[in-house]
C-alpha cells in the first residue's frame, strides 16, 4: 500500500505530507481544490511524462516522494533486484524531482535510477485509471491486449511459446533477406570483404603481438641507459672490494658471534640467505650484460610492425585480438555469401518447419484465447449486471486474421461488442457505449483485474462521471470490494462513494501571503456528515440533507459488513 506522500513545490501545492491508510480513501473538495493534482503527482512519482509547468512559480524544483508498503514475495522484489536496489522491511521508496527547466532525478530506495526504472517498479506498485483510460477502451487495437491481460497461466505458456517460435521466424525471414539482395550489392559486398580479409590475413597477426613489440621497443630505444646502469650496478657488486666481498666478510664476522650466542642463530641463517640471493643476482646482471646487443635494424623492424598494426586497428578493431576475430566474421561471412545459393536453400527448408510450428503454436493460441474471451464475458456481463447493466450483452470477438498472417501477438484480432439495450445487434464497443456505460466498464475489468495482477494501490479519478442514482450506490459498492483486496485511493462527486469510504479525505484551497495552499484533513464522523451533506445539497447544508447524509453512512457500513 501507499503509505506516505510528501509533495513540496508541485503546481499550487508549497508543502504537503498525506498518509494513507488501507481499504478505501476517497478524496473530495471543491473544483479547482488540488484533488487531481494529488494524483498527477502521483503519476510523477511513478514515472509518468514530467513538464516544467508541475514546478511551482518561483522555485526551483518540484519534489515527490512516496513510501510504500509491500509484502515478501511481491514481483517488485525481483525488478529491484535486476538493478541492484536492496528492500529491507518490506518498504520501497520512491522520489522524483523534477527541475525548472524540465529534468527529471529518480530514485528508488536511495539509488539513482533511469525514468524508465522508476516507471517500470512504479507501474508495479500503483494503477492510475482516469478519464484517459476510457479513451483507451474506445481504441479497438488495444482490446486485444486487454484480454491476454486476463489469460491464465496455461495461455500465458501458451503466448509465450507462440512469441519465442515467432522471433525465430522473424530471424530467418531477415537472414533470407540479406542473401537475396540485388547481384550487384552482393558483388560489392564481396569485393569489399576480399580486400579486407586479404589485408588482415596477409599481416599474419599473432595476439599480443602489439604489446611484446612494444616492450621490446621500449628496451632497445633506452639501450645506453640500461647497459649503463646494468654495468655499474654489476661493478659494484663484484670485485675485490666491492659489494659481495665485503659483505661475504661481514657475515663470517657474525657468524663467530653467532657461534656464541644461540639467539642469534635465526639471524645468522637469514643473513647467510640474503647473500646467497644478492650473489645470484649478480651472475643474473653478467648474463644478461652479455645477452645485451644494440640492434638498430631491430628497432627499425619493429617500428615498421608498429606502424603497419596501428594502421590495421584503426579499421578494424583497437586490439590486435578484435582484428583477428573480424577477420573470421569477415572468413564467415565471405564463405555464406559466395554459397548462398546453398544457404538460401537450407533456410527456406527451415522457414517451412518454422512456418508449421508457428502456425500450430498460432492455431493454439487462438484456441485458448478464445477460451479466454469466453471467460472474460461471463465475468464483465456478471459485474455489468451489478452495476445495473444486466440487459447489457457484451461481447469478446476473436477472429483470425486472413491468409494466416503471422504477427507478434499472435494470428487474431480481438474486439469488445456491446448491445445496451434488448434487441438491439451487437456493435463495436468503441461505436455506441455512452461515457456511463464506458465508466462502469472500465470499473469491471479493473475488479477483475486487481485480482490477478498484485498491484498495491489502485487509483480512481472520477470514474463515477456521468452516473447517479442507483448506478452510483452500485459503483460505490463495487469500487469499495476492490478496496478489500487493494488499496484504492478515489476521487469521487458521489455521496455514495464517499459514504463508502473508510478513510475520507477532504481537499481545500486557501490563500496565504497572497500564494495558493492546499491543504488535507481527515474527516472525523461528524465532519464526513457535513461534507456528504454538501455533496448531495450543494451549497446550502440543511437538516434534511444532514439526515440524508447520516442515512448514506449507515447504509455503508451494512454494506462493509456483508461484503
Amino acid at each position: 500500500m501507499l503509505a506516505e506522500l510528501s509533495i513540496r513545490n508541485f503546481a499550487i501545492i508549497d508543502s504537503l505530507s498525506v498518509s494513507f491508510k488501507k481499504g478505501l480513501t476517497v478524496l473530495t473538495g471543491e473544483t479547482g481544490a488540488g484533488k487531481s493534482i494529488i494524483i498527477d503527482a502521483i503519476g510523477l512519482l511513478i514515472g509518468g511524462r514530467g513538464s516544467t509547468e508541475f514546478v511551482r512559480y518561483g522555485t526551483q524544483k518540484a519534489e515527490i516522494e512516496g513510501l510504500f508498503h509491500i509484502h515478501t514475495g511481491h514481483r517488485v522484489y525481483d525488478k529491484c533486484e535486476e538493478v541492484g536496489i536492496t528492500i529491507s522491511d518490506e518498504m520501497v521508496v520512491l522520489k522524483r524531482d523534477i527541475t525548472e527547466n524540465g529534468k527529471s532525478i529518480c530514485r528508488v530506495n536511495g539509488k539513482l535510477v533511469t525514468l524508465s526504472v522508476l516507471k517500470e517498479i512504479g507501474q508495479a506498485l500503483v494503477d492510475i485509471h482516469g478519464q484517459h483510460e476510457t479513451q483507451y477502451l474506445m481504441q479497438p487495437d488495444k482490446h486485444l491486449f486487454l484480454l491476454d491481460s486476463f489469460g491464465d497461466k496455461v495461455f500465458k505458456k501458451e503466448l509465450f511459446t507462440y512469441e519465442e517460435t515467432f522471433k525465430e521466424f522473424k530471424e530467418i525471414q531477415k537472414q533470407l533477406s540479406e542473401l537475396s539482395k540485388n547481384e550487384q550489392e552482393i558483388a560489392q559486398r564481396i569485393d569489399l570483404l576480399d580486400y579486407q580479409y586479404e589485408e588482415i590475413s596477409g599481416a599474419n597477426l599473432i595476439p599480443d603481438e602489439d604489446i611484446r613489440l612494444e616492450e621490446e621497443k621500449r628496451m632497445l630505444g633506452n639501450f645506453e641507459k640500461i647497459h649503463g646502469s646494468l654495468q655499474d650496478a654489476y661493478h659494484n657488486l663484484y670485485g675485490e672490494g666491492k659489494g659481495l666481498e665485503l659483505i661475504s666478510s661481514a657475515l663470517a664476522d657474525f657468524s663467530q658471534v653467532a657461534a656464541l650466542d644461540e639467539s642469534l642463530k635465526t639471524d645468522e641463517e637469514q643473513f647467510g640467505n640474503s647473500f646467497y640471493v644478492l650473489e645470484e643476482l649478480t651472475y643474473k646482471i653478467r648474463d644478461m650484460l652479455d645477452s645485451l646487443e644494440y640492434n638498430p635494424e631491430r628497432l627499425n623492424s619493429i617500428e615498421l610492425r608498429l606502424d603497419e598494426i596501428s594502421k590495421l586497428k584503426r579499421k578494424y578493431g583497437s586490439s590486435v585480438k578484435e582484428i583477428i576475430d573480424y577477420g573470421e566474421k569477415i572468413k564467415n561471412e565471405l564463405e555464406l555469401i559466395q554459397n548462398k545459393d546453398n544457404h538460401i536453400e537450407e533456410l527456406k527448408k527451415k522457414q517451412a518447419k518454422v512456418v508449421s510450428k508457428l502456425e500450430n503454436s498460432g492455431k493454439k493460441l487462438t484456441k485458448k484465447r478464445t477460451e479466454t474471451a469466453k471467460t472474460l464475458k461471463t465475468e464483465i456481463q456478471q459485474q455489468l449486471k451489478e452495476l445495473y447493466m444486466e440487459k447489457t450483452k457484451f461481447e469478446v470477438i476473436v477472429k483470425q486474421n486472413n491468409d494466416y498472417q503471422f504477427l507478434k501477438t499472435g494470428m487474431d484480432t480481438v474486439e469488445f461488442f456491446i448491445s445496451p439495450n434488448p434487441g438491439e445487434p451487437l456493435k463495436p464497443l468503441s461505436k455506441v457505449a455512452s461515457g456511463g456505460e464506458l465508466s462502469r466498464i472500465i470499473l469491471a475489468l479493473k475488479t477483475i483485474f486487481s485480482e490477478n495482477q498484485g498491484i498495491t494501490a489502485i487509483i480512481f479519478d472520477e470514474v463515477d462521471t456521468g452516473v447517479s442514482g442507483r448506478v452510483a450506490q452500485a459503483i460505490a459498492e463495487k469500487i469499495y470490494r476492490v478496496s478489500i483486496g487493494s488499496q484504492v485511493l478515489c476521487i469521487s462527486h458521489l455521496p455514495q462513494v464517499a459514504a463508502m469510504s473508510d478513510t475520507h479525505l477532504h481537499i481545500s484551497k486557501d490563500t496565504y501571503h497572497g500564494r495558493t495552499v492546499t491543504k488535507v484533513l481527515s474527516l472525523k464522523t461528524d465532519e464526513k456528515v457535513n461534507e456528504i451533506g454538501r455533496m448531495i445539497s450543494g451549497v446550502e447544508i440543511t437538516d434534511l440533507t444532514k439526515q440524508h447524509a447520516k442515512e448514506l453512512l449507515e447504509l455503508a457500513e451494512s454494506i462493509k459488513k456483508t461484503s
